[in-house]
């Protein structure tokens, strides 16, 4: 997958259940060692790009929240904006909305772009398993949509947003769960909450994280470790998988997908990572579905998983900047 994070030292191998290094230590005992994502940074006004943003609470009940950007730009509350609901990666296991690697990217995105971005905190595996993540995500899609009426808990989506232009994303585990989210949205489940007021206009997905029992493309001669990485992430996440051609990680095997929420699909992929055979087979797949819309993909030459999350931001990422404008924007 071509991450490249410092290495830390590691627990008594006797002691490890589940080894997930460079990303996270499963002990026997049950203590979790998280190896990156752990760093966090605080809310506020980016110097460089002029983007607010701010943490708020979802629910009270599960902890869930969220951090919301804002462009700097905006001059009254008649210019509306269209808005991305964002999903870190993290392999389900690593990361939040608050983590120091996300920040950057998202503030950039949204002075890019020019669009509210809510980035959500889900719960994360082992200590929260299946179905959580998707339920705290979809929980997280009823709580921006009821601010349609303008009268939400939060002044920034009541004034600035647009929810007629309202769109999924994420990068790697947080790209597959844009899109269960905008399947969701397809096949018609608790639309009662979202109301008649929004419309899923598109999603983009980075890196996605899809899997299958049978190795496609580069997978065959890739690193049987990283393969192992991958297949184990999403085991932790949910012991019970039997199968990795389960539709919630290998798309292909869903009778389904034709009913995409949406009419719209931006994928990117980078050259040096594992996953880019899955974006490449998940565009082919999608476009033969009889989905009726338009998937398009990019694909960063030279580049690794989530290269785009860390600057100083390379032509490859300013490249993913500018067609994610051209996508969110291209209907306004």
């Amino acid at each position: 997958m071509a991450f490249s994070f410092a290495p830390l030292p590691l627990s008594h191998p006797e002691e490890i259940h589940h080894d997930l290094s460079p990303f996270i230590l499963i002990h026997k005992n049950g203590r979790i060692e998280r190896l990156v994502g752990e760093e966090t940074t605080r809310p506020s006004t980016d110097h460089t790009t002029g983007v607010r943003s701010k943490d708020v609470q979802i629910s009270p009940e599960t902890g869930l929240s969220a951090r919301i950007y804002l462009p700097g730009a905006i001059t009254s509350q008649d210019h509306k904006l269209p808005v991305l609901i964002y999903f870190h990666g993290g392999g389900f296991v690593f990361g939040t909305a608050f983590s120091t690697m996300f920040q950057p990217f998202l503030n950039r995105l949204a002075l890019e772009a020019q669009t509210i971005i809510v980035s959500v905190d889900y719960r994360s595996a082992p200590e929260h398993l299946y179905p959580t993540q998707y339920d705290d995500s979809w929980e997280a899609i009823k709580w921006v949509a009821s601010h349609a009426t303008r009268n939400g808990a939060e002044p920034w989506l009541n004034d600035y947003a647009d929810f007629e232009r309202l769109f999924f994303g994420g990068e790697s585990a947080g790209a597959n769960i844009a899109h269960q989210m905008g399947m969701r949205i397809g096949l018609g489940k608790d639309l009662d909450a979202l109301g008649d007021r929004v419309k899923l206009s598109g999603i983009v997905l980075i890196d996605p994280y899809f899997w299958g029992e049978t190795l496609i493309g580069d997978e065959v001669n890739a690193d049987v470790k990283e393969i192992n990485i991958l297949e184990k992430l999403w085991r932790v996440m949910n012991p019970s998988f039997s199968s990795l051609d389960d539709p919630l990680i290998n798309p292909e095997k869903d009778p389904n997908l034709s009913k995409l929420g949406c009419r719209k699909v931006l994928i990117s992929v980078a050259e040096k990572d594992l996953l880019r055979d899955r974006g490449w087979y998940y565009h082919d797949v999608l476009g033969n579905s009889g989905w009726n819309g338009q998937v398009d993909i990019i694909e960063a030459k030279g580049d690794g998983h989530v290269f785009h999350l860390y600057p100083p931001f390379r032509e490859n990422a300013l490249t993913l900047f500018k067609s994610m404008f051209s996508f969110i924007n291209g209907d306004k």
